[in-house]
């Protein structure tokens, strides 16, 4: 099995899209992260659900997570609010890997051993050619794992 094989659409944002829609998007699929393209549509970075959480959090309460009892209901229904006006490039962090990408020829177990390598959920697939990269999809954890268990006999 080849990359091209494995990859599948998926949801895809740019770093200037507002990034309350790309929560909502998140939230909407239940995706663990987004892959973000870059204003030329190639891959920048990956934006974890987790960090989209994390900007809605204000930072007295990161700090100190106790805080977060003495917040009440009304306010915490309002974190949200934390993501009007900004982007999606707001919320990355400045340490953010590109995506690992793999070739369209590569193996699964390639695609596995980039993914392990880069600890990420995700990994695009990709063509590169003489206009740039041309992005044929995205091969994520579960669905990686789903494939090589499907090659294993279960026990008895």
């Amino acid at each position: 099995m080849r990359a091209r094989d494995l990859a599948m659409a998926y949801e895809s944002v740019r770093v200037d899209d507002d990034a309350l829609e790309a929560a909502r998007l998140m939230a909407e699929h239940q995706l663990p992260g987004l892959l973000v393209l870059d204003r030329d549509g190639e891959p920048k970075a990956i934006l974890p659900a987790s960090q989209v959480i994390k900007a809605l959090v204000p930072a007295y309460v990161i700090e100190d997570p106790a805080l977060a009892a003495v917040v009440d209901e009304k306010h915490a229904d309002r974190l949200c609010e934390a993501l009007r006006g900004r982007r999606v490039g707001d919320l990355l962090s400045d340490k953010a890997a590109r995506p690992p990408i793999a070739a369209p020829d590569d193996t699964a177990l390639e695609v596995a051993a980039l993914m392990a390598q880069a600890r990420s959920p995700l990994v695009a697939v990709a063509r590169r050619d003489k206009a740039g990269l041309n992005l044929l999809g995205v091969i994520t954890a579960s669905q990686l794992l789903n494939r090589l268990l499907g090659h294993t006999e279960p026990h008895e």
